[in-house]
């Protein structure tokens, strides 16, 4: 891993309508809209699907590098993530995120060691660990 600090870019551009084009450099644009609650059309992703999937993908990958290092071996997991969008005070804010991950290990691997990684997975992710939302997780670990 590179040393820390890291520095990551993006940029966003569009008219006073239509889709915003959200670039990176070395990787594909993708299209941005508001989503269905916000009048958006509800079929292009949206900034609150986008925050919910650097939740959801930052805790996949925080738990395989964590996994890798305790060598325990896992066959899939599945990270669902609802973010709850409120008013609080006078802005709207991401107020609450819970988080459902759901792990299947290997035939003999210990389910107890696999959910203190999963919590270990989840105190490092910088992502919830960026917020200031109150973040509800649970673990549900199952023998392939």
């Amino acid at each position: 891993m590179k040393a820390l600090p890291h520095q990551y870019r993006s940029t966003a551009s569009a008219g006073n309508e239509g889709l915003v084009d959200v670039a990176v450099s070395g990787l594909e644009n993708i299209l941005i809209a508001p989503p269905a609650d916000f009048g958006g059309p509800g079929d292009t992703w949206s900034p609150e699907d986008l925050m919910t999937s650097a939740i959801s993908s930052c805790l996949v990958l925080s738990f395989r590098a964590i996994a890798r290092a305790a060598k325990l071996e896992w066959t899939n997991l599945e990270v669902a993530v609802e973010g709850e969008l409120a008013k609080d005070g006078k802005a709207v804010r991401f107020t609450k995120v819970t988080i459902k991950a759901k792990l299947t290990i290997a035939a003999g691997m210990d389910a107890a060691k696999a959910e203190d990684l999963l919590a270990k997975a989840k105190a490092t992710c910088f992502i919830t660990n960026s917020m200031n939302s109150e973040v509800d997780f649970s673990a549900e670990v199952l023998s392939a």
